[in-house]
């Protein structure tokens, strides 16, 4: 009984002095994601962001690795030599033309913060703390790459926190593919020599119309969606070229190869129907299905809870849980939860202008720490599960 009540007390020691770490930084934290928000940058471009996210780490004694693994915007930094390896990933691209609509800026920091905390007990909790810088996660599945290349091999557990509209303690996305569409015909005077031309645009057209016919047949799971980036450049000429970027989403890796085919069929319809030629190429491996780790999860729902925060019931503003993403990927592999942390941002949600607003400011500044804490006392409670 004394052990245990040591033990308790050990935790509750090592909370209190996680949680001076991070609010004596309070202010840098703040202004790191500020300035992250300010200066959006997306995926494999974040060259400013990968600068700017380390620097507190290695200031405060981190072992920081700049371009990691062979990837210009992705960094590791590490502290401690404890038995327990428990790794923070911090998030920043932003999206095209919406800036940070999805808060990686907040990604960043409150995994900057949780690292922050934890290095302050580290020795006494027996860890290594480290930070995995990885850029791309919006569409281009930079920790896929990490993966593929050894990173968090050996890790003991994986977290980040990533901002919603309200709480939600449980990731359950979605898996995903993303593929680069590409049709290709032949120019001609729309006016002139209509005969003569071959309209990749219209291939595009017939591919949506197959594509929302197919729908009906999908399973509740399902997401088939995108955009035509380029068709045509004049009125008066025959697009001879276009081009999109689309996904599909399933619950599974394994449903989602199933249901791929069928999609990509609709893009062959629009090829012969037209008589363009089409490409279709993978902008990266597949998102997988998040397997959260139990244990870990509970610890951050109590941790979160004595920080005051509320958990969302299920529901339209709690569904922001099944957005994918490739820490889905990562949690395949090792121990890894992904909560999400509410900014009160209502009725805007996330990949909205008016969500990247509410990404700055003070309901913002509160789930960044509280974010960052709730990670670094379940780093604390994880280490002492393992003791």
């Amino acid at each position: 009984m004394g052990a245990v009540m040591g033990a308790v007390i050990g935790a509750e020691q090592m909370k209190r002095g996680a949680r001076e770490a991070v609010e004596r930084r309070a202010d840098r934290l703040v202004a790191l994601s500020e300035q992250l928000h300010a200066d959006p940058e997306t995926a494999w471009e974040e060259h400013r962001a990968a600068a700017a996210v380390p620097e507190l780490l290695d200031r405060a004694g981190f072992d920081v690795t700049s371009a990691y693994l062979g990837l210009d915007t992705a960094f590791h930094a590490r502290f401690g030599s404890g038995p327990v390896r428990i790794a923070l990933c911090a998030e920043y691209d932003a999206l095209p033309g919406l800036g940070h609509a999805c808060g990686h800026n907040l990604i960043a920091a409150s995994s900057v913060g949780a690292a922050l905390g934890l290095a302050a007990v580290a020795d006494q909790a027996g860890l290594t703390v480290e930070v995995y810088g990885t850029p791309a996660e919006e569409g281009g599945g930079g920790k896929i790459e990490l993966l593929d290349r050894g990173a968090f091999a050996g890790v003991d557990l994986a977290m980040m926190v990533h901002p919603a509209p309200v709480d939600v303690a449980e990731a359950r996305p979605f898996a995903v593919s993303h593929s680069k569409v590409s049709y290709t015909g032949k120019s001609a005077h729309a006016a002139a020599y209509p005969e003569a031309g071959i309209n990749a645009a219209d291939a595009f057209t017939v591919a949506q119309v197959a594509i929302g016919l197919l729908r009906q047949q999908l399973p509740q799971s399902a997401r088939v969606h995108g955009v035509v980036t380029h068709a045509g450049d004049a009125p008066n000429a025959i697009p001879e070229r276009a081009d999109g970027r689309w996904y599909v989403r399933a619950e599974t890796l394994a449903e989602l190869a199933e249901l791929e085919p069928r999609v990509m069929r609709a893009f062959e319809a629009g090829a012969l129907a037209t008589g363009c030629d089409l490409e279709i190429e993978p902008e990266s491996k597949p998102y997988a299905e998040f397997r959260a780790d139990e244990s870990a999860l509970a610890h951050y729902r109590a941790n979160a809870l004595a920080l005051g925060r509320e958990f969302a019931p299920p529901g339209q503003a709690a569904r922001m849980n099944r957005a994918s993403t490739d820490m889905g990927n990562v949690s395949q592999v090792v121990p890894a939860i992904h909560p999400y942390i509410g900014i009160g941002s209502l009725p805007a949600t996330n990949h909205q202008r008016e969500f990247a607003a509410h990404c700055v400011g003070s309901a913002a500044e509160r789930a960044l720490l509280d974010g960052a804490l709730a990670l670094a006392w379940t780093g604390v409670d994880r280490a002492g599960a393992a003791s």
